[in-house]
């Protein structure tokens, strides 16, 4: 009842594929490799590590090739993983004695802790981190949804956390952010406003990536990741509008012919001011422990709240 299968689905990773299965190789009972039909390394590297290669056609709905390959594993345990992902030696062991005592207990699967590596630094706040992840569970317990790309895996009865991080090497240039946003990210987000049949209005063109920036950077703490942080709650709120234009794209580009349209603009802008003003604040506020400093903070806060 020990055994594990950890099964990687990838598609032309011959730059990262190497260091993923180095990280398992001790780890694993079995690896289940599943190409997407890479053009490059990939399988010819995966085949160092493991004869149980699978080809199956490149799905832009990353979680169908992913399932087939839960289906083909044969271990009591499925670890799933992707190309750009790292396992510890300190979560290897983690997962060995989770394993081990899980024959005594009815946890079906385990969340895993995620150090997300963007633009060479572990960001360690705002939507990056913790970033649990459900990816070790029993072999029939787990599976993916195949509607949408951002969804978790779901696990049929008890889960836990695991305490040790995984290592993700995220985005590494911003041109690789732009392009999975665009290609994939988005329009998964994209289907499911459609699908909910949800109707837009101007007045969403602003506040997606306003309201985006100011939980990413203020309410989550973004920045103080530096300017890291700052950049990145930038591309979150590009990510925001860009979900909001192809939406209006679906919705055929309705136009907006209120004769007060500037006006109505220059007030929603006034409360988008305020709310800068009292986010701000309240990081200040936040981030100070002199007694003084805090209950001026404090006073300022209430008063922009109420102007």
């Amino acid at each position: 009842m020990n055994s594990l299968s950890v099964v990687i689905s990838a598609f032309n990773e011959e730059e990262r594929i190497k260091d993923c299965l180095e990280s398992v190789k001790d780890l694993a009972t079995e690896i289940v490799f599943v190409d997407n039909l890479s053009l490059d390394k990939t399988r010819e590297i995966a085949r160092k590590y493991t004869d149980k290669i699978l080809t199956r056609k490149n799905n832009l709905m990353l979680n169908v090739n992913k399932n087939y390959g839960f289906s083909k594993a044969t271990g009591d345990w499925i670890l799933s993983l992707d190309a750009d992902e790292r396992i510890t030696p300190e979560l290897a062991s983690e997962i060995k004695s989770e394993i081990l005592k899980s024959q005594k207990s009815e946890t079906n699967g385990y969340w895993i802790p995620r150090k997300n590596i963007i633009f060479g630094k572990w960001i360690q706040h705002s939507i990056w981190w913790p970033d649990y992840q459900l990816r070790l569970f029993r072999k029939g317990k787990g599976r993916f949804p195949e509607k949408h790309v951002h969804e978790y895996l779901r696990v049929e009865g008890k889960t836990e956390k695991l305490q040790n991080p995984l290592e993700h090497l995220n985005y590494s240039t911003v041109s690789q952010y732009i392009y999975k946003m665009d290609k994939i990210y988005t329009e998964s987000e994209v289907e499911k406003i459609v699908a909910s049949g949800k109707i837009l209005t101007w007045v969403d063109a602003i506040r997606f990536p306003v309201n985006d920036f100011l939980k990413t950077f203020f309410a989550e703490k973004g920045y103080k990741d530096g300017l890291h942080g700052l950049v990145l709650s930038i591309l979150q709120s590009l990510y925001a509008e860009v979900v909001f234009a192809k939406v209006w794209e679906r919705q055929g580009f309705k136009e907006e012919n209120n004769p007060h349209f500037l006006k109505d603009i220059y007030e929603e802008c006034k409360k988008i001011i305020q709310e800068f003003h009292y986010w701000s604040i309240t990081s200040f506020l936040e981030t100070t422990y002199h007694p003084l400093k805090r209950l001026f903070y404090k006073a300022l806060r209430k008063y922009k709240k109420i102007a």
